[in-house]
């Protein structure tokens, strides 16, 4: 696909692409932290600028599971809700027929399309909710 756009296939690239698909649900930097396993060199600006790119060209997708850095996950991998603990910080995935309701309301209502990829739902997982 890189090629397609006459752009190259560097070690880097195809090693960024590589962490995101080991890692599944991970940060620019828990890429970095991946990457430099393997080829010290590579720098953190270098990974936002590959994760960037590898999004424009439809091979990774990104979604807010914090505050902090976006996360990304292969886009090759099937839509799904995350359900992100507040306590512990575990992230689950649902299919995303669980906002159905929702997202047909919506669009019903006001003509809008929810993107589920990019949907975080935060609470307390059953084991901490258990726990506490």
């Amino acid at each position: 696909m890189l090629r397609e756009r006459g752009l190259r296939l560097t070690p880097q690239r195809q090693l960024i692409l590589e962490a995101v698909h080991e890692l599944g649900h991970a940060t620019p930097e828990s890429v970095h932290n991946a990457v430099r396993e393997r080829a010290a060199g590579v720098n953190i600006t270098t990974v936002y600028r590959t994760l960037e790119l590898l999004e424009e060209l439809g091979l990774v997708n990104h979604t807010h599971l914090s505050h902090g850095s976006p996360t990304y996950h292969a886009a090759g991998e099937d839509q799904h809700v995350h359900l992100v603990c507040r306590a512990c910080g575990s992230i689950a995935e649902v299919d995303p027929a669980v906002m159905l309701p929702v997202t047909e309301r919506l669009r019903d209502e006001r003509d809008f399309r929810v993107d589920v990829g990019h949907v975080s739902l935060f609470g307390v997982c059953g084991n901490c909710k258990e726990s506490a």
